[in-house]
């Protein structure tokens, strides 16, 4: 039996939450530190709050991996967890920049970190079955397809999530003033209306895909059979959660090789969303690290989003042109000098002369941050017997999560000891570490990059 070629309009349907989910998400990279600022962190500690980020992802993706693989019920296999992850996702954006309503309770700060850490658990609920719908529902030679839709649509989402506090100031004139303790009226509004359009993405999935049953997956056991050289101590499942660590013991070959590809795509990625804010308020616009509350700080974070939405933008973009030039040169070579031109991105900031150069800047990291969206799991999936697509994807979401802990650990400790808080150099280190990434590609084995066709 083999599985049904899928329309385009069936996979873009299929993938259409992540708009939503990568809205709200984007809101949180673009926005979450100066929140944090103006609820009293100071700048070294912005990692710290971060880390809440990774923990929820390294804690949360395996769990629901493991589960949903388990799962089969009149809503289907994957569906319910977007549904669940959604509605508690939306709950964490509305409530965190308005985290001082709850001072009576406990610190503005505390309360917006924790409705913080809501927001990334749900989103890690919502987001991991999205990545395993794609391996259970399309074939061998539309995979690198669906993920390429996948990224288009984090791309679209991300665009407006990181646009939408500028726009609402410049255009529909809604104050970005803010006083101390108090968040601006932009961008309370932003995350209202990100929580709405994640339930609305979310919903189009849930009432528009199909799910194959598990006797269907089963049959699809054969289209596989190459995976059982490396994959043969799977022939007797588990199905307890300590299941989990057996299967990271005996993860492919091709996860292992990739996990440092990730390591350092996603170590780059971290600092680059976390510092983002004070480094281009201090180094672009001539800030001090102190400047939070101020009104000029305001519009350097307001234009970070604009310059988030144009890395976004652009990797929604070449998201559509990745089948193609992976059809011609390679998934490996196109991830890593995809990954090179983002490295190169994030080092040319320090020598930018002012804020519109850095618009030059993003459109290597868009490049970048579209192959990474895709290309990783493109080869993936390759490996990975589809009866464990959702635990492997779950457990591949390690090498994510596990970087940016580490970075979250070290980077606020670096930028106020070795970078005297010029948080600039946290930047330069992400594109370093973007460079390392496209080096170690090459180790990779890619199992069915032979047979992609668009």
């Amino acid at each position: 039996m083999e599985k049904r070629k899928l329309s385009f309009l069936q996979i873009w349907n299929m993938s259409f939450g992540f708009l939503g989910i990568q809205m709200g998400f984007a809101l949180q990279n673009a926005n979450a530190s100066r929140i944090l600022q103006i609820f009293g962190a100071d700048v070294h500690e912005l990692s710290w709050f971060w880390i809440i980020a990774p923990l929820m992802g390294l804690i949360v993706q395996p769990i629901i991996g493991h589960y949903s693989d388990k799962t089969w019920g009149r809503f289907g296999r994957r569906k319910p967890y977007f549904l669940v992850g959604a509605i508690l996702a939306s709950i964490g954006l509305v409530l965190m920049p308005q985290a001082e309503i709850f001072i009576a309770f406990l610190p503005a700060l505390w309360v917006g970190a924790g409705f913080l850490m809501i927001m990334d658990a749900s989103f890690n609920i919502a987001m991991e079955p999205f990545r395993a719908l794609v391996g259970d529902n399309l074939r061998t030679d539309q995979r690198t397809l669906g993920f390429s839709v996948q990224t288009a649509l984090i791309g679209f989402g991300a665009v407006v999530g990181s646009w939408l506090p500028y726009a609402l100031t410049n255009w529909f004139g809604i104050s970005n003033e803010t006083s101390a303790g108090i968040v601006p009226a932009n961008l309370i509004w932003s995350f209202i209306i990100g929580a709405i359009v994640l339930m609305v993405s979310i919903l189009i999935t849930v009432t528009t895909t199909k799910e194959y049953s598990p006797e269907e997956l089963e049959s699809f056991e054969d289209e596989q059979s190459h995976l059982e050289a490396d994959q043969k101590e799977h022939s007797t499942e588990n199905a307890s959660l300590s299941a989990i660590f057996d299967d990271f013991k005996k993860m492919p070959t091709t996860m292992r090789q990739l996990s440092w590809v990730q390591f350092f795509s996603w170590f780059g990625l971290f600092g680059m969303w976390v510092f983002s804010v004070p480094a281009i308020a201090q180094h672009i616009y001539g800030l001090s690290h102190t400047d939070s509350s101020s009104a000029a700080y305001q519009d350097a974070g307001d234009w970070v989003g604009i310059l988030f939405g144009i890395y976004n933008f652009v990797s929604a973009f070449y998201a559509f042109i990745l089948p193609y030039i992976a059809q011609k040169i390679g998934r490996k070579r196109t991830h890593s000098i995809s990954l090179i031109i983002g490295g190169l991105g994030l080092l040319s900031i320090y020598i930018m002369p002012d804020k519109n150069w850095l618009i030059l800047s993003m459109i290597g990291v868009g490049i970048a941050w579209a192959s990474i969206l895709a290309m990783p799991y493109a080869i993936l999936a390759g490996s990975i017997s589809p009866k464990k697509m959702g635990v492997y994807m779950g457990i591949f979401n390690f090498f994510i999560v596990i970087p940016q802990i580490i970075n979250a650990l070290i980077g606020g400790p670096l930028v106020k000891y070795a970078y005297n808080n010029e948080a600039i150099f946290a930047i330069i280190v992400s594109g370093v570490s973007f460079l390392i990434a496209a080096a170690l590609v090459y180790k990779v084995k890619d199992v069915d990059d032979v047979v992609q066709t668009v």
